[in-house]
């Protein structure tokens, strides 16, 4: 299978400030997918501007024509599934079936205290995932849903017609741990890493390409207990959070290199970050448009 090559896009700049802009560069130079940060705020970009993620892609999808459009990823720090399975089948029927929902457990930032709570637990947000994912599933796929859990409901929930993509839209599950794993494998149509954050300060490549190969056995293991070949998903990796940082990005040899080091292992999309000045995601936008350009073809 050839090695795709998306995109992230965070939500930094006003629409017509420069945002449109790179929504249609994205689908003129024909990444694959162009995702977006699903968060309240985020990290170093806390104190400036910072849009929302749905809304955000419901501009792209009527600015674009071919580019898939997605979340990177989406939790269930803020949202609620019946409230998120309306706007995704709204989102998916503007776009005309274009939508990736990538979904996994959230963490302890900004998104865990917005709405006025303490920070949940590792296992109360791996516990709130488990029964987030399997609601948004039935949401997404039947007329009219009725559940009462440990943390959602629903009441006769309706959501007619449904997804254009059939039987829903697909969803990119984004975990490191067995139970989020054993997600992936039962309700994914694709699984997301970051690598091993443990790395990412004193790690070396080799050590992170030995991290992710082990993380993509247990994946393998958690599809085989469910019967599922796991070559049935998708593998992707959001770079940028790898002891290579941008080092990739540095010129297009050192990204197909890097790339094919990962496909070896199995992944079939890279995500690479859009540049931003002045950031960790700082790249030279001509070299990061012939990698766009020329990388899909050398790792074809």
């Amino acid at each position: 299978m050839n090695l795709r090559l998306s995109t992230v896009i965070l939500p930094y700049r006003r629409w017509n400030e420069g945002s449109r802009e790179a929504w249609q560069r994205a689908d003129q130079l024909g990444f694959h997918t162009g995702y977006t940060y699903d968060h309240l705020s985020w990290r170093t970009f806390r104190d400036g501007p910072w849009f929302g993620a749905l809304p955000t892609l419901t501009g792209a999808a009527g600015v674009t024509d071919r580019l898939r459009l997605g979340t990177l990823v989406t939790s269930p720090n803020f949202r609620h599934p019946v409230n998120l399975a309306k706007e995704l089948i709204t989102l998916d029927d503007i776009s005309g079936g274009r939508v990736t929902l990538g979904i996994g457990a959230g963490g302890t930032g900004f998104d865990a205290t917005a709405l006025g709570q303490d920070p949940w637990s590792p296992r109360e947000r791996a516990d709130r995932l488990a029964e987030f994912v399997p609601l948004l599933d039935r949401l997404l796929c039947e007329d009219s849903v009725s559940y009462e859990g440990d943390f959602y409901s629903a009441h006769e929930a309706r959501n007619i017609p449904g997804c254009v993509q059939r039987p829903r839209l697909p969803f990119a599950v984004a975990a490191t741990g067995p139970r989020g794993l054993r997600l992936a494998a039962r309700h994914g149509q694709a699984w997301v890493t970051t690598g091993d954050p443990k790395l990412y300060e004193n790690g070396t490549p080799e050590q992170s390409l030995q991290a992710l190969r082990g993380q993509a056995e247990k994946l393998t293991d958690a599809c085989a207990s469910l019967g599922r070949d796991v070559n049935s998903l998708d593998k992707i990796l959001l770079t940028g959070f790898t002891p290579d940082r941008g080092r990739p990005l540095e010129s297009l040899d050192a990204f197909v290199d890097f790339a094919g080091r990962h496909r070896e292992l199995g992944f079939t999309e890279l995500v690479i970050h859009w540049p931003i000045p002045d950031s960790d995601f700082a790249a030279d936008e001509k070299v990061f448009e012939q990698i766009a350009m020329e990388a899909p073809a050398q790792l074809g």
